[in-house]
């Protein structure tokens, strides 16, 4: 069984193709234009053991927003095609991951219910030349596009760069987790109703 999500995304604002292997080993390429969100994903598919093959051309001109949230989008869709009926994973994850004085939790459902509860304190507006009020918005567009329940929590930090990456860690590992085959399901829905929700559709 392939579970791989492949995504050809084009608006007037960027051009977003995104290759996804959930069954990777953690092999990352990423060109998205955004320096820091192509370091964000390396974190992703190397703690994810997801590989990734992310290539990216927006208006970044103007700024990264439409680029960040449009490599969301297509994460997230390329996602909900690699989990496909989301037979047989484990469906939930959690993982609190520290990075020096940081420390985040990240909770996750593969539930096919987007939601985001995210309470990031991030204490400055900027790293290097990325906004940081860009964090949430990459994560709202994954979720949306995947039909996650994703829960983050910061529980310490200081420092922005080593918060917004523990929590990219968190992420990772909470997701690898909650998609990998479980042994004893025997290819089962993971749901008492035995369906859940898929890209948006009961399926």
């Amino acid at each position: 069984m392939t579970r791989q999500g492949e995504i050809h995304r084009v608006t007037g604002e960027t051009d977003v193709k995104v290759r996804l292997d959930l069954d990777g080993s953690g092999q990352c390429q990423a060109s998205t234009g955004v320096s820091f969100l192509d370091h964000m994903l390396h974190q992703i598919s190397s703690h994810g053991l997801i590989d990734l093959d992310i290539h990216a051309i927006g208006d970044t001109h103007i700024d990264d927003h439409h680029t960040n949230e449009d490599v969301g989008i297509a994460v997230g869709q390329a996602l909900a095609q690699a989990l496909g009926h989301r037979r047989g994973i484990h469906r939930f994850g959690h993982f609190v991951a520290p990075l020096d004085e940081a420390l985040v939790q990240v909770v996750l459902d593969c539930s096919g219910r987007p939601h985001l509860s995210c309470n990031l304190q991030i204490p400055t507006q900027k790293i290097g030349s990325y906004d940081t009020e860009l964090v949430k918005e990459f994560f709202v567009a994954v979720v949306n596009n995947s039909g996650l329940t994703l829960h983050i929590r910061q529980l310490d930090g200081a420092n922005s760069h080593h918060i917004v990456e523990a929590c990219f860690k968190a992420f990772a590992r909470a997701l690898r987790m909650a998609t990998e085959i479980d042994p004893r399901r025997a290819g089962a829905i993971p749901s008492s109703k035995g369906v859940l929700e898929q890209a948006g559709v009961v399926g």
